[in-house]
């Protein structure tokens, strides 16, 4: 969660909730340290978003300062490197604040300015970048969009209106020149598609190195022995779902959000995550989607169509997507010392829906003492 105008729906997720006054004040200094020809700043109305912002410290705020005999005034969002609470294993912080810039200075890919990076961690106690406020919608995550909320309020028209807007967003990503984006290749790893899987690979190794995890690593050895061949290069934005996405009155995005584990895992890895996120969303919802939103088959067409790309083997792209999902809830969970709601990690929704698509036994009694 970054540059949104702070929803009132949702609930308070944020890993910490630090003194918003003490940090108004280390604000106001560090802005005037930064903004040599503005005077008298204050910083106002901090806030955290709700309902989104579990991986980085996210606060939105409000900037004036007087400049050449004017008043000014801007909406501002600072983010803040994780230190303790890390959901993701690779620190691609720098890569976050890179990308943004690179996206918007291409305009296709709708994103927040960003305005300064700072690396000195004394002033926040990590290093954290600023950029513009927008002032927008989001379709927040907890609670699900799908279950209340404005999307649910709109009509079928308008939420066909969102959907469309949002997979051409999503399909932008692919018109990104990969030379742009040479700051995430690892050449040592191999192309992006092993860049992606080896990612993988090491966040499976790190959790499973708490406790067993059979069903997970059952997962791994099945999408490793049916890699697809069909491999198209692209970058990857990693948490690529329509809940990251500002959106405007008209049902236009404004901005695409959460640059945070960006890749050159290659086009698909987007698309099935999307897919994957929506699959789960309608399942708990009964299987019925609501009106107006795009089904899968709708979103591959549009995507592929606006795109050119091939999407042979999609499935295998989805499915592996649920796993990424399903080794973070693992860690989430972990990093909250909190065991899976549903007793084993084998049994959440997630598991149970990627264990039946890849005709997997389903449940840990399956899985226990493997």
């Amino acid at each position: 969660m970054s540059n949104v105008a702070a929803p009132k729906a949702g609930v308070f997720v944020a890993p910490a909730k630090r003194d918003l006054a003490i940090l108004a004040r280390q604000l106001v200094d560090w802005l005037g340290a930064h903004m040599p020809g503005a005077s008298n700043i204050k910083v106002e109305n901090l806030e955290y978003p709700m309902g989104a912002g579990q991986s980085h410290e996210t606060i939105l705020f409000d900037a004036s300062w007087d400049e050449r005999g004017q008043r000014r005034e801007r909406g501002l969002v600072v983010r803040i490197k994780p230190t303790t609470f890390t959901v993701f294993q690779d620190d691609m912080f720098v890569e976050q604040y890179r990308l943004m810039r690179v996206l918007r200075e291409g305009g296709k890919v709708r994103v927040a300015e960003t305005l300064w990076f700072e690396e000195d961690p004394s002033i926040l106690g990590a290093p954290f970048f600023v950029m513009e406020k927008l002032v927008g919608r989001v379709a927040v995550s907890i609670p699900s969009y799908m279950e209340t909320g404005w999307v649910c309020e709109a009509t079928p028209a308008e939420r066909a209106r969102l959907w469309e807007n949002g997979v051409r967003q999503l399909a932008a990503i692919q018109s990104v020149p990969l030379e742009s984006v040479g700051f995430l290749a690892r050449p040592e790893v191999g192309d992006g598609f092993e860049q992606e899987w080896d990612r993988w690979s090491r966040f499976l190794t790190m959790i499973r190195s708490v406790r067993p995890l059979p069903f997970h690593e059952a997962v791994w050895d099945t999408l490793e022995k049916s890699r697809p061949d069909n491999r198209p290069p692209g970058l990857a934005w990693g948490d690529a779902r329509l809940g990251n996405m500002m959106v405007g009155d008209d049902f236009d995005i404004l901005a695409v959000m959460d640059w945070e584990q960006p890749s050159l895992g290659g086009a698909l890895q987007d698309l099935g995550w999307w897919l994957f996120s929506d699959r789960m969303k309608v399942l708990v919802r009964g299987g019925e989607p609501l009106a107006g939103l795009g089904g899968r088959d709708e979103t591959i067409a549009l995507w592929s169509g606006i795109t050119g790309i091939s999407t042979a083997g999609i499935d295998w792209y989805e499915a592996f997507a649920g796993f990424k999902m399903g080794c973070l809830h693992v860690h989430m969970q972990d990093m909250k010392n909190q065991p899976p709601p549903e007793g084993d990690f084998a049994d959440t929704p997630a598991s149970l829906e990627l264990a039946r698509m890849l005709g997997l036994p389903r449940g840990s009694a399956n899985w226990a003492g493997r």
